[in-house]
């Protein structure tokens, strides 16, 4: 009797200590009290809106387990090795570019890879259900309505300005009468066609006589580019860009699909706010 009475207090307690560490059920999911206070340390919207994608974010969990979506370890170095390459950089070097930029470590950087990639497969799989290519009629409406996105020049003359020291490149660029012998400068000419498309686009939507904001070099060196030219500037037919505007087109479409879904799987879920810390 006294045996049975003691393993129902010790139960009761245990399930007591669950329930007040939780803040939301989410279709029977938790999320924590923990996670809550954690999210808020790391945003700045308020709590209302910190709750709203923690739910947000525990129904994309619960809608990729129902899919049977998941993301293995071997995927995750894939995107590594992809985003290195982008970079021009090796696996090291975009590990520790990531821990001085982001203040994010190997383990760190791969566990949100991991989770926007399972997120990108998801909604993949929620698009490809709703979403019909874009017409002709949409591609050149869009091609008009966005004629500046189509518009570069065939080479950047610019400024490389390069130091292992962030700060005082940091300084030249606030500063250009700054003079540092850490800070190098060497003059480019930088074929568009013949960069990265991330830098390329950096590059022209920076405006002349402007620096870009700093970036990662290699060997742990820091970039900012001074516009100094933008030679031979045109803009492209609308038939070499389609293929281009179809994406944008799809993934404008694609964020619309994805928050109406979301909205109403909202709608329909069982969720309990149970209790929630002060702000």
């Amino acid at each position: 009797m006294y045996k049975l009475l003691f393993l129902f207090l010790i139960s009761f307690s245990l399930h007591a200590e669950l329930i007040n560490g939780v803040a939301i059920l989410v279709k029977d999911q938790p999320i924590t009290l923990y996670e809550v206070k954690q999210a808020l340390k790391k945003s700045n919207v308020g709590l209302d809106k910190t709750v709203d994608e923690l739910i947000r974010k525990k129904l994309e969990e619960v809608e990729a387990e129902q899919r049977h979506i998941s993301v293995n370890d071997s995927e995750v170095f894939a995107e590594v090795e992809k985003m290195a390459e982008q970079n021009n950089m090796s696996v090291m070097q975009l590990y520790d570019a990531m821990q001085e930029v982001r203040k994010l470590s190997e383990q760190e950087f791969k566990t949100k890879l991991k989770e926007k990639k399972l997120k990108d497969k998801l909604f993949n799989a929620i698009a490809f259900e709703h979403m019909a290519q874009p017409t002709p009629l949409e591609e050149e409406e869009y091609y008009q309505l966005h004629s500046d996105q189509f518009t570069h020049p065939e080479s950047f003359k610019v400024l490389v300005y390069q130091s292992d020291s962030k700060e005082l490149l940091q300084e030249k660029v606030s500063n250009p009468m700054y003079y540092s012998p850490k800070v190098t400068s060497e003059e480019q000419t930088i074929p568009f066609a013949k960069i990265n498309p991330r830098l390329a686009e950096l590059l022209n939507k920076t405006p002349l006589y402007s620096f870009t904001p700093i970036i990662p070099g290699q060997n742990n060196n820091h970039m900012s580019f001074y516009i100094e030219e933008k030679l031979n500037v045109s803009t492209q037919a609308l038939d070499s860009v389609r293929q281009q505007i179809s994406n944008a087109i799809m993934g404008e479409k694609r964020n619309q699909v994805l928050n109406d879904y979301f909205a109403r799987a909202r709608l329909n879920a069982d969720i309990h706010i149970l209790r929630l810390p002060e702000e």
